[in-house]
């Protein structure tokens, strides 16, 4: 399917997955409008998206937190005055702390992730979803995690949690929505080289970080979901690094208990 002139809004827009998306998607042809809570991380990152390919001016910036929801329905109902439409959402906000394992958690912290996780893109979700009912057309990218499909120690139980229930909150839209002519997508990736990482209670070398996919990976994956055909929904897309530490890991366990 042919993105020239499509509207996509990109959370999480300022870096990472959520860049590297929005570039691929101005590339195709969309008019992106990227958020993020810092407006100078977006204006740098419009910068960035235009120094790789991304048409000079099909990339504009509209600040948000998406656990507001009230600010969330204020940004939507812009986009739609000024651009008419969202063709395309990509709900790429996402966060962790470095004290995440249940040893040193709280609630409040817990609250965090899932305000932002899983409670924006509910948000954003509900915010474009009228528009695209009635326009009997509409994609869904919600950026879920391998984490959310195969559980993982490094990621904490409130990350986790947050991006299985994206995947729950990402198939209840296929059921219900399907009728209407839309579609939504959990992607689902592996270790990704994002500035997230910098989260991580244990940095990660330099040598693991050129194993795992990079930014660039991801933005054409996000790219290739919005391309299919109107009739093709992919319910989940899972992708990960051949250098697979979760896989490697287990082998490694596997070979010092048979030992």
């Amino acid at each position: 399917m042919s993105l020239s002139g499509k509207v996509a809004w990109v959370t999480g827009g300022g870096s990472g997955i959520g860049l590297a998306g929005a570039t691929q998607l101005a590339q195709a042809g969309c008019r992106v409008v990227v958020s993020g809570r810092e407006a100078p991380k977006l204006d740098a990152a419009i910068e960035a998206a235009e120094r790789l390919g991304a048409p000079r001016g099909s990339i504009s910036a509209a600040p948000l937190d998406v656990a507001d929801a009230r600010a969330v329905a204020a940004v939507a109902q812009t986009i739609e005055a000024e651009l008419g439409r969202v063709d395309i959402l990509v709900n790429s906000a996402g966060i962790n702390f470095p004290k995440r394992y249940w040893c040193e958690t709280d609630g409040p912290t817990f609250d965090q992730v899932v305000a932002v996780n899983l409670n924006g893109a509910t948000y954003c979700t509900l915010a474009v979803a009228k528009g695209m009912r009635a326009r009997r057309e509409g994609t869904v990218i919600n950026v879920a995690s391998f984490a959310g499909w195969h559980y993982e120690y490094l990621t904490g139980p409130a990350y986790t949690a947050s991006k299985a229930a994206l995947m729950a909150l990402t198939h209840s839209f296929n059921i219900e929505e399907c009728v209407n002519g839309l579609r939504a997508t959990a992607l689902c990736p592996g270790e990704v080289a994002t500035p997230i990482l910098k989260k991580r209670p244990v940095q990660p070398s330099e040598a693991d970080k050129a194993r795992m996919l990079q930014e660039a990976d991801l933005g054409r994956t996000i790219r290739f979901i919005a391309e299919m055909p109107p009739h093709v929904c992919i319910n989940e897309l899972v992708i990960s690094p051949v250098w697979n530490r979760t896989y490697v890991a287990g082998e490694a366990l596997q070979r010092k208990v048979a030992a």
